[in-house]
């Protein structure tokens, strides 16, 4: 068993490659093989958004605060809040993040195939972004 206090890995920003405005990344977990999970707090702030992405295994979010969006690629824009628990299964291109007014804070929870655990794509652009939630 191990316990692993905050204080060992500092909060860092993501990377511009990955989002479009500020977010900031701080780790729970990256398990050991053959545990393949790892898992983040995600602190979008308003406007901020992930790239288009997929994970091999898909990913599961679980929404501490805020409100967000999320949309699967041709699939409508969803608007999620905080207590909200979206799946993402295998392979579905996807993003995720704040609403424009209003931040979001999610936890993020993927497994790795063969090392991997997200393929980063391209940036949203703002006309996706900004379309109206379904």
């Amino acid at each position: 068993m191990e316990v692993r206090s905050p204080a060992e890995e500092p909060t860092r920003r993501g990377p511009a490659d990955w989002f479009t405005g500020t977010v900031w990344l701080d780790p729970i977990l990256e398990a050991p093989e053959p545990a393949r999970v790892r898992s983040y707090r995600v602190n979008f702030e308003p406007g901020a958004r992930t790239a288009w992405h997929t994970h091999p295994l898909g990913q599961t979010l679980h929404v501490l605060s805020g409100v967000g969006r999320v949309q699967a690629w041709d699939g409508p824009l969803r608007e999620i809040r905080a207590g909200d628990t979206v799946w993402i299964p295998p392979g579905e291109k996807h993003w995720h993040g704040a609403s424009p007014t209003i931040g979001m804070i999610h936890v993020a929870i993927q497994e790795s195939a063969d090392g991997s655990h997200t393929d980063w794509l391209e940036h949203v652009p703002d006309d996706i972004y900004g379309q109206t939630p379904g």
